[in-house]
């Protein structure tokens, strides 16, 4: 249930409820405290509310964005040394698949509008993928899936879908050569300005478009602007276009994101919106010195100290793991080493 609705008595909430695939909006309602007969009614689905201040309109949040937005994906990634997927997808304390019944950062505690993997084999291949409409929690085939892939670098991705279908060709990763992208976030108003960024996609792309979402739209426009060869300018250009064609057509902050990009040698990882209240993102520290602080844990020793995980939400609780990344940053990891990058969106 969102932070929000525990908020004292006489507030006035918007409440959404999530079932499944669906998305329901209800009117605002005066609520009795935490423990009024509304939150009792909705205590056995999952909720989420936003605050509404005085004088607010049905369909207005706080900040004046779309009741939509709230809704989150969760992802991860991972490189090191080939480790079973089922480590980080099952395993763990607060796995992915946990994460995408019970998320605890995201405002849409659920996520089963579908899930996808990509994985990589051996250098220079072209990644695999495993995408399905399924939620990640009811797909027998994943499990068996994770415990046999064995990889050196793969990335997960758990959908809450926003305007878009729940398709097979709107899961995450998303894939072009050897570029594999995952995103968290949304382009608000993204039919208001789809046909502008469409048309900025270089001709030689275009055909390969699969679906409808702007998270594969964005992966495209990276591309255009060069991904393979400078992957941070690029997604750079990449956002600077999107908000200078929101801006044109009077989208107030137009991108949010977190996302993840990788040709199998290197993570290009960003968090970054254009209001500074991203998504949630960490990343592990240093697993030589985790290694050292939990020496007993078969996990640790099995990735290796090269390590690198970057994901939505930490999947243990143990301390000193997880740093969270700042907003406006950029990491690039390649081969053990780590850079941050401040993130600064413009155009060429």
């Amino acid at each position: 249930m969102g932070e929000n609705l525990s908020q004292g008595s006489g507030s006035h909430y918007q409440i959404l409820a999530r079932v499944e695939n669906i998305v329901w909006i209800g009117q605002p309602y005066l609520t009795e405290g935490a423990g009024g007969p509304l939150l009792q009614a909705l205590s056995d689905v999952n909720v989420w509310g936003t605050h509404l201040a005085p004088n607010m309109e049905m369909g207005q949040c706080h900040n004046g964005f779309s009741p939509r937005s709230p809704i989150m994906c969760r992802w991860l990634a991972y490189s090191g040394n080939p480790v079973p997927l089922e480590t980080v997808l099952f395993q763990a304390k607060h796995s992915l698949i946990d994460q995408s019944l019970h998320s605890r950062l995201s405002v849409s505690t659920t996520n089963g509008d579908g899930f996808g993997l990509g994985w990589y084999g051996h250098p220079g291949e072209t990644p695999y993928r495993y995408r399905s409409v399924h939620p990640a929690w009811n797909d027998p085939n994943l499990r068996e899936a994770a415990r046999a892939i064995h990889s050196p670098l793969f990335l997960a991705h758990i959908r809450a879908a926003t305007d878009t279908p729940v398709q097979e060709t709107n899961c995450h990763p998303f894939r072009h050569g050897h570029w594999l992208f995952v995103h968290n976030g949304l382009v608000r108003n993204y039919h208001t300005v789809r046909r502008d960024l469409m048309l900025a996609v270089a001709p030689e792309l275009f055909a390969s478009i699969e679906g409808t979402t702007d998270s594969e739209l964005l992966f495209f426009l990276a591309l255009t602007y060069g991904l393979a060869t400078e992957p941070v300018q690029a997604l750079e250009r990449m956002a600077a276009l999107v908000e200078e064609t929101g801006r044109r057509h009077g989208v107030e902050a137009p991108l949010t994101m977190t996302m993840c990009a990788t040709d199998g040698q290197q993570m290009v990882a960003v968090r970054y919106s254009s209001e500074t209240q991203s998504r949630s993102l960490f990343h592990s520290t240093s697993f030589h010195h985790l290694h050292e602080l939990y020496p007993d844990d078969p996990r640790i020793t099995a990735a290796g100290d090269d390590a690198f995980l970057v994901l939505s939400e930490p999947l243990v609780d143990l301390p000193e793991v997880w740093e969270e990344v700042p907003e406006q940053t950029a990491i690039v990891a390649r081969a053990g080493t780590i850079m941050q990058h401040r993130f600064n969106p413009h155009l060429p």
